[in-house]
């Protein structure tokens, strides 16, 4: 009995220190202008840009993300992993005209999968085209908000949240999904027509904050 009562007193202690920990961190709502915007951050090509360096005509696609979490890089036979979609989302942005950057906030597992170096090696592993940066101290995933890898959030040419959430309805296989979210999302921005749904439920690994 007594051991029980200890795991629940140390249960309900974890929950009330995660959320602690997220305190003061709102996600981003639709509408709101991207934070930091002039910030720079380290590029895997070892050269510092700002959000303002890297949107497009129409507009900026930021995704948290990471090389570790099997939503995104995948768990063999059993989830696909989103990462593997990431080629025609940026194959989607470049056509569109709007920017694309990879966030690598997971700042307590830098000695574990997701340095600067790691990234490096992935990015041409992966054969990945866009931005991937390393976000100090998890300063980006903080002023949004964020909370998964992958996390999405889109902007407009105004650099205003217009969609914010997952990427489709199914991580474990592409050829299943039913919602493209993100797609629909773009092409919904590049056309001037009203993104419905704009926002979403995030799914994948809580971000590493220190």
């Amino acid at each position: 009995m007594k051991s029980k009562t200890l795991f629940t007193l140390l249960f309900i202690f974890t929950g009330l220190f995660l959320l602690q920990s997220f305190m003061g961190h709102e996600m981003l709502q639709i509408g709101s202008t991207i934070p930091l915007p002039d910030n720079k951050m380290m590029n895997i090509d070892e050269k510092e840009y700002s959000f303002n360096d890297m949107k497009k005509g129409k507009g900026l696609l930021v995704i948290f993300s990471c090389n570790t979490c099997p939503f995104v890089i995948g768990n063999g036979n059993r989830s696909e992993g989103w990462e593997n979609r990431y080629p025609k989302i940026e194959e989607q942005c470049e056509e569109l005209n709007v920017g694309m950057v990879f966030i690598n906030s997971n700042a307590a597992k830098r000695d574990e999968g997701d340095s600067f170096l790691d990234m490096q090696i992935r990015y041409d592993q992966k054969g990945y085209s866009s931005y991937y940066v390393l976000d100090k101290n998890s300063e980006m995933a903080n002023a949004f908000g964020a909370l998964t890898t992958p996390h999405v959030y889109l902007f407009d040419k105004n650099m205003m949240l217009v969609y914010r959430g997952a990427i489709d309805d199914n991580v474990k296989r592409s050829d299943e999904v039913k919602e493209f979210y993100l797609r629909n999302a773009l092409n919904n921005l590049a056309s001037g027509n009203t993104i419905k749904p704009d926002t979403t439920r995030q799914m994948g690994c809580s971000i590493k904050r220190k």
